[in-house]
Formats: structure tokens, C-alpha cells, sequence
């Protein structure tokens, strides 16, 4: 059944379910609670004002984000408790400290004594102690400090001592998107959190302070049983989730909020194709779902109300083009989608898809109420 609401709407374009979001962003709330630890929700995944509102506690913080730029949208929308949680790049420090000037207590990362004293001394010359969180590995993902890494307290201590305020230690277990099902993202979800309190006991035991310690991806966060001597999580994708987050079980395919709406413009029987109008720069090129047990190809066939349609991907993509075939191995047939027909996709990457586009199309929680609009921003 069509829905009229959409009738006007051009494609491809962003659509946000409101009572899907919702009951994501409740369900991690209530476990942050149930887990003693205060939630820093990543903002990253929304890049929206009106998003952030349903997301943050009462509306205003605190926050994560991974740009400058978010962390100044956001700031000059009263969000002024903020985590950057990227490695600090040195030329950045002015408009860090920008942000400070504006009432915005941005805290940055880093993890090497370059960091550290470039970040002191910026601190110092400013006469603005800029708070910086030690980033720790637990994983080999990507960037950190090991718990027993010597630099450890000697950054600290930089931190400390010379200008800038040591605000704490921070982890992001980035493998645990590798880990399929809750007792596989429980582990690395303790052994997240062992690092950052081994490291947050060694700046201790070093005289220094570390009053926030704090871990966080979306498969950790949902997965952790004990988060004893951690102060905070971290979490992004999970308001919106995806299909990377469904293949590894940290979601239902129900849970997916984020869908691009496109039309069908085309066939190719022999092929046994469907041509629709949602290529890659609607998509995105994101293929995370290529490495587990069920590849979506670049997304998820769905109707115009939402209902999965089994075994239809958008099996290839142009740029403009999209191509929805069966997928490999399914002895399903294709259904009859007519030239004009509006289907939605589900993405592999909401981070990635909500990026390709200017707004979101929020489908509201009250059944038949009109759509909502919310401008979603980028850049650096």
C-alpha cells in the first residue's frame, strides 16, 4: 500500500522511522542505568540538531563527536559538555580553544607526548586549561596507549603539570564489530573495560588524576554485564542501527530506523534486474556486510511500508543507478516492482548513508501524522 506522505517526496531521500529511533535510544539508556555508568551518546550517526535532542539526557549533553565541525553546531545549540573523541590534530587547537571561549567544555584525545605538550602549551598561552582524555587500546583496532605503555604516564603527567587538565582515559573496542553475538561482544566489551581501568589505576598509582574513565562502541555497550570502575559509555550507530549491526546480532533487522526511499526507473528481464534511482551516492559505497554470514550487497530491499522483501538486494550500484537482484544462491523469484514503484532500502552503514544526504524525512511515532523534517549537516 502506498503511503501518500511520500507521495511528494523526491528520490532517493533519507527517511527516519521516529518511534524506531526512539525505542533504540531507550533501550541503551535503560541498560547505562542498569549498568551504574553515565551515557555519552556519539553523535556522529545523526549529525542533526533535532536528532540530538532525542538522544542527549534532557536534550543538552553530554556528547561525543568525531569533527570539529559537529562539536560547533552542536555547541552553538546550547550542547556545550563535549567529547571529541578523534586523536587532536595540532592545527586544530585554535578552534578548540574557539569552542572554549564560547562556554563549550570540549575535551580532546590524544595519545602521544607530542599531543600532549602541544595541547599543554596551547593551554598555557591561552591561559585555558584544555581538558584531554588519554586514549587507550584494547584491541589493535586503531589508535591508543597499551595500559602498561611507559608514555602512558608521562602524558599524563605533561597533561597535568604544564597547562592543560588530564580529564581522564577513553577506549573504543572497534574489533567487537567482527564479534557476532552478545557473549562474543561481551568479551570484548570486558576487555575494554580492563584497559582503561588498568590504565586509569596506573595514572592514579602515579599521582595523577583520572576522574572519567569511559568505554564505547554500540556492540560493547549493549553487550557489557559489568562496567565496574568505568564512569561512562560511548555509542553512535545504535540510535539509528543497520544491517553491519543486524549481520553481527547487536540488533534485529526490525530495529533499523534509517531507510533511503528510491523509485523504480527501469528492468532488464534477461538479467533479471530492477533498475531504481538510489545508486552509491545515495547509499554509499559501504560494503560492511561483504565479510558476514549474509552479504546485503549495498542494502536491503524493502516495500514502501517497510516489510522486507525476501532475498531482494541492491546487488550492484552506479552512481545514479542502483541494481536489485536476488540475492546469490536464492532460488526466490523476483516479485513484480513496476516502473514508478517506491521501495525502501535499508543501509549497510547508517553512518555512511545519513551522510549522503542533506535531511531526514522523519516517518512520525503518531500513526498518519505528517512528516517531519530534520537538516542533518557534514564536514570537517
Amino acid at each position: 500500500m502506498s503511503d501518500p506522505r511520500f507521495a511528494d517526496l523526491p528520490t532517493p531521500c533519507l527517511l527516519l522511522d521516529e518511534a524506531k529511533m526512539k525505542r533504540n535510544i531507550d533501550r541503551l539508556a535503560k541498560h547505562a542505568d542498569a549498568l551504574g555508568v553515565a551515557l555519552r551518546p556519539h553523535l556522529k550517526t545523526t549529525k542533526s540538531v533535532e536528532a540530538a535532542r532525542y538522544v542527549l539526557k534532557d536534550g543538552n549533553g553530554p556528547a561525543t563527536v568525531s569533527t570539529l565541525a559537529e562539536a560547533e553546531v552542536f555547541a552553538a545549540a546550547g550542547i556545550t559538555d563535549i567529547v571529541y573523541a578523534v586523536g587532536i590534530g595540532l592545527n586544530k587547537l585554535d578552534r578548540v580553544l574557539d569552542l572554549h571561549r564560547a562556554g563549550c567544555r570540549l575535551t580532546v584525545l590524544l595519545d602521544s607526548v607530542v599531543q600532549a605538550r602541544a595541547v599543554a602549551k596551547a593551554s598555557k598561552d591561552a591561559g585555558i586549561a584544555i581538558p584531554a582524555m588519554i586514549e587507550i587500546d584494547s584491541d589493535g583496532h586503531r589508535s591508543g596507549l597499551s595500559p602498561s605503555d611507559p608514555d602512558l604516564i608521562e602524558v599524563g603527567r605533561i597533561l597535568h603539570q604544564d597547562g592543560a587538565e588530564l580529564a581522564g582515559v577513553l577506549c573504543h573496542a572497534g574489533e567487537s564489530y567482527s564479534a557476532v553475538g552478545k557473549e562474543a561482544q561481551s568479551e570484548y566489551s570486558e576487555a575494554e573495560r580492563l584497559a582503561v581501568v588498568s590504565a586509569a589505576e596506573a595514572l592514579r598509582e602515579a599521582g595523577l588524576p583520572c576522574p572519567v574513565v569511559s568505554v564505547g562502541s554500540t556492540p560493547t555497550a549493549h553487550a557489557a554485564k559489568d562496567l565496574t570502575g568505568v564512569t561512562e559509555m560511548r555509542a553512535g550507530v545504535y540510535v539509528f542501527f543497520d544491517l553491519v549491526m543486524a549481520g553481527i546480532d547487536a540488533c534485529r533487522i526490525d530495529d533499523i530506523a534509517l531507510s533511503v526511499l528510491t523509485t523504480v526507473i527501469g528492468h532488464q528481464p534477461k538479467h533479471g534486474w530492477v533498475m531504481i534511482d538510489a545508486g552509491w551516492m545515495a547509499m554509499s559505497r559501504d560494503r560492511g556486510t561483504a565479510n558476514q554470514a549474509v552479504d546485503q550487497g549495498y542494502g536491503l530491499v524493502c516495500d514502501e511500508d517497510g516489510n522486507v522483501l525476501p532475498d531482494q538486494i541492491v546487488a550492484q550500484a552506479n552512481q545514479e543507478h542502483g541494481i536489485i537482484a536476488l540475492r546469490h544462491g536464492s532460488d526466490g523469484t523476483m516479485p513484480d516492482l513496476p516502473i514508478g514503484t517506491r521501495l525502501r532500502i535499508l543501509p549497510n552503514h547508517a553512518c555512511a548513508t545519513a551522510a549522503q544526504h542533506q535531511r531526514y524525512h522523519v516517518i512520525p511515532e503518531t500513526p498518519g501524522a505528517p512528516l517531519m523534517t530534520w537538516e542533518r549537516f557534514g564536514g570537517w
